[in-house]
């Protein structure tokens, strides 16, 4: 992998404002632990994952500045924070919305380590990712296309919350849309690639077995763990982005003559190209 230096960009080089806007949430994959290793990144950047002119990403406090890895390094504080998929989803992504060359936001919300029931509507993570997702378009001409999210490891450790997951998973869907006015609102999701072995497939099993509109799952199996078995390696950080876009350009990207509320998408699997 290449190691490259990040430009510095200019507060004058970029939108203030995003036009076209992604929420990510989730836990440590969507935060990103590519190349985290004792406690520390490596801060290598892959090419596909570099900063550029028409991504930005709205911080910590809530103002939007440019976007580079880590993401997610003022909202998941407690580890360190490496390589995810955002930034090489949106640079996927970038040239074919709109018109092109329009800017993009990136809404990092994911926190390491978290249950879903810690998403609950009411819980503090459910309520800063909602509190982040509306500030980003408020004072704007903004739209939020889709919610990304990579979440399920955590959940893997009973029969009970493995048992569970798709009841609260399909809630926390119904919640977002309602709480955001935002009834259709595209949901990528990623199927889980590790966790506890025991209750694994379980969850797996949920996740792959949502069935409702506009509901789209990309299945992480199989892509490169690093040697805690665990976090996916900055690799297949990259490869990811690309699954997920791939699945926004396919399924949610269409001119509205192309598209309608009959033809929503339910629940396709996007699995690694063999």
């Amino acid at each position: 992998m290449e190691e490259t230096k990040i430009p510095v960009t200019e507060q004058n080089q970029f939108p203030q404002t995003p036009k076209h806007i992604f929420i990510l949430s989730g836990q440590s994959n969507m935060a990103g632990r590519g190349g985290v290793h004792h406690h520390h990144w490596d801060g290598v950047v892959p090419l596909d994952s570099q900063p550029h002119a028409s991504i930005i990403r709205l911080s910590a406090n809530l103002h939007w500045e440019p976007a580079r890895e880590p993401l997610h390094h003022d909202i998941d504080v407690r580890k360190a924070c490496g390589v995810g998929p955002g930034m090489s989803f949106a640079n996927a992504v970038k040239d074919h919305l709109g018109g092109g060359g329009e800017c993009l936001g990136l809404v990092p919300c994911a926190v390491g380590g978290t249950a879903i029931k810690e998403w609950e509507r009411g819980q503090h993570l459910y309520d800063n990712m909602l509190k982040r997702s509306k500030e980003s378009v408020e004072k704007t001409k903004g739209e939020i296309k889709a919610l990304l999210w990579y979440q399920g490891e955590s959940d893997t450790s009973s029969y009970h919350t493995a048992e569970a997951y798709k009841e609260n998973m399909e809630r926390l869907i119904h919640n977002v849309r309602e709480d955001l006015g935002l009834p259709s609102l595209p949901i990528i999701q990623v199927a889980i690639a590790s966790g506890d072995e025991r209750y694994m497939e379980k969850v797996r099993e949920a996740q792959l077995g949502i069935d409702l509109p506009n509901v789209i799952c990309v299945d992480a199996k199989g892509l490169a763990l690093k040697e805690d078995n665990l976090h996916l390696t900055t690799e297949a950080q990259v490869k990811l982005g690309h699954m997920l876009a791939d699945a926004f350009l396919t399924h949610f990207n269409a001119p509205p003559s192309q598209s309608s509320p009959c033809s929503a998408p339910k629940n396709r699997v996007i699995s690694i190209s063999k």
